[in-house]
């Protein structure tokens, strides 16, 4: 049910120069975990709201909330039941609309997710399709089909599912549906027009409450092949490419994104679209960045980087090379609600790209992870950070199996199923019902050492990590040659150290697990280990990351 809502308050009047976007550092909130309002253990609307404040005062330009929309929460609330309504746990419209309002008042910007690719099912279409049967209208809006085999018994095609097993389940009728993810979230088919036109709907909505964009999930899926071809014999974990991967990357979502732009191009100020799109290359993340689709695209190739010279230089040419010709900014991020934090990533070289269980060397990872946090700051383009990182937390290994929600790890193949570790939720005090977060516990059970973590036991503490943050965004603010921009010098430097210099300052990371001296290249500003400088030569611990202004 739509609730009347007056009209929206005004976006951001400070920094609104052309293009916020292009330098913006943007802040993921992932509802369930930030803070609770109601003490029931799950966060909500009103929780975050009340900490807007210290996003503020944190430094970052814009808030990107996870979905908080009406679901049955069978994959964390990307199964949509109303793509119009707030799921009571987090809240109302109006709590919505108020969160919105005092953001704006705030000059922060919010962003929403967008969930196209699937529904819930039990969103309004699905049920009605379920309930008609074969040849009803309502099926054509998702991929139903009939099975293969002497009885239909057999899935339509081998696609498998990306949290394990077939992408297809069969209904009582006999017919199969796709699904790509949960088998609670079927496939919209969006070569139907009612779901181009409903989606459209579902932007203007959200657009008239007052939000400043979207990010589009599985932005890269919304399309499959024509006639949903057969996988065949190859290795399910080598198919990244357009040429072999049936329902990923299709070149027929770009129109879509076409329309989009159209719709918030009637809206004023500057609304954004952010597309988490999986590709094989960067050079294919930038279709969808081109000067008429998106305004942004999760830099995945840059998160899956290790702490190692070599191979971050190699993401960050190819991220600005791909970038320049489409006119986009390059995206930089190190953590988000779906992969293992980098500050335990970091500690675990050989956990690449898994979800580990495992905590490896916390002392080093949280000191690579500072490190690679002010190396992101310093590249130009717009940087995401996600809640908590700010705070050096660490994924939480050690969940009891019983307790974990993550729909993947309940699955015998596909998605490592570890989500959880990273989605625990967040301290701010060091003593108290689940550390600050709420009154009423909280929903992932939180480490006994989170309490010496929180936002109170580091506010003030010249080491600390947020207090780091907090100092790398206010100079990212004050100085012109960081955030904005196409292209990084290179400067000479030894071997596992990278030095770039951009108008008006210097970045030197050491990623070597020893001490190196270089020529003092400018005034320091700022680091995230203690260096010592002695007659024009500075002394890089290992691990650290030094800013300086020439």
């Amino acid at each position: 049910m739509t609730q009347h809502l007056t009209a929206p308050a005004a976006a951001p009047t400070t920094g609104t120069h052309t293009g916020w976007w292009r330098d913006a550092v943007i802040y993921q909130v992932y509802p369930r975990s930030f803070a609770d309002g109601n003490g029931d253990g799950m966060g909500d609307l009103e929780g975050i709201r009340s900490r807007l404040p210290y996003l503020r005062e944190l430094g970052v330009d814009a808030v990107w909330l996870s979905p908080f929309y009406a679901s049955p929460q069978a994959d964390a609330g990307y199964d949509v039941a109303d793509y119009r309504a707030i799921d009571p746990m987090f809240g109302t419209l109006l709590d919505a609309d108020a969160l919105i309002r005092e953001a704006h008042e705030l000059d922060l910007r919010i962003i929403v997710d967008l969930v196209p690719n699937h529904s819930s099912d039990r969103h309004e279409w699905f049920q009605r399709a379920l309930r008609e049967g074969p040849g009803s209208p309502l099926r054509e809006r998702y991929h139903f089909r009939p099975g293969k085999g002497e009885n239909g018994e057999l899935p339509p095609n081998d696609w498998e599912s990306i949290f394990g097993g077939p992408a297809w389940t069969r209904v009582a009728d006999g017919e199969w549906y796709l699904h790509l993810f949960a088998p609670e979230q079927p496939d919209f088919n969006w070569e139907h027009p009612a779901v181009r036109d409903e989606f459209r709907s579902i932007l203007r909505f959200w657009l008239d409450m007052g939000v400043d964009g979207f990010r589009v999930d599985v932005a890269h899926g919304l399309v499959k092949a024509d006639g949903l071809p057969d996988i065949g014999s190859h290795d399910q974990l080598k198919l990244l490419g357009n040429d072999v991967m049936p329902f990923f990357d299709q070149d027929g979502v770009h129109e879509i994104y076409r329309s989009w732009r159209q719709v918030l191009a009637e809206y004023d100020g500057e609304r954004i679209l952010v597309a988490e799109a999986w590709t094989p290359t960067v050079e294919r993340t930038a279709n969808y960045v081109r000067p008429d689709e998106m305004h942004q695209a999760f830099n995945f190739q840059y998160l899956g980087s290790y702490w190692d010279a070599a191979e971050l230089r190699t993401v960050i040419d190819a991220s600005l090379e791909a970038m320049r010709p489409v006119g986009a900014p390059t995206t930089w991020v190190l953590s988000n609600h779906d992969v293992t934090r980098h500050a335990t990533r970091f500690a675990n070289p050989a956990g690449l790209g898994t979800q580990l269980r495992s905590p490896g060397d916390r002392e080093l990872g949280l000191r690579r992870a500072r490190a690679a946090t002010l190396l992101m700051l310093a590249l130009p383009g717009s940087a995401y950070v996600y809640q908590g990182e700010e705070l050096g937390l660490p994924d939480v290994t050690d969940l009891p199996d019983e307790v974990r929600q993550d729909p993947s790890f309940f699955r015998a193949t596909g998605q490592d199923g570890f989500r959880d570790g990273c989605r625990v939720p967040i301290p701010w005090r060091v003593e108290g019902s689940s550390y600050g977060f709420g009154d009423g516990g909280s929903w992932l059970p939180q480490p006994d050492v989170w309490g010496s973590l929180s936002v109170e036991a580091q506010t003030g503490d010249p080491g600390s990590t947020l207090e780091l943050y907090r100092s790398a965004l206010a100079v990212r603010r004050a100085q012109p040659g960081l955030g904005a921009g196409e292209t990084v010098e290179w400067l000479e430097a030894p071997e596992g150290v990278l030095s770039f210099r951009r108008d008006g300052f210097v970045c030197t990371a050491n990623t070597t697990g020893r001490a190196i001296s270089v020529p003092l290249p400018g005034r320091f500003l700022l680091s995230n280990e203690e260096i010592r400088i002695v007659e024009g030569v500075a002394e890089v611990p290992a691990d650290t990351t030094v800013w300086w202004a020439v």
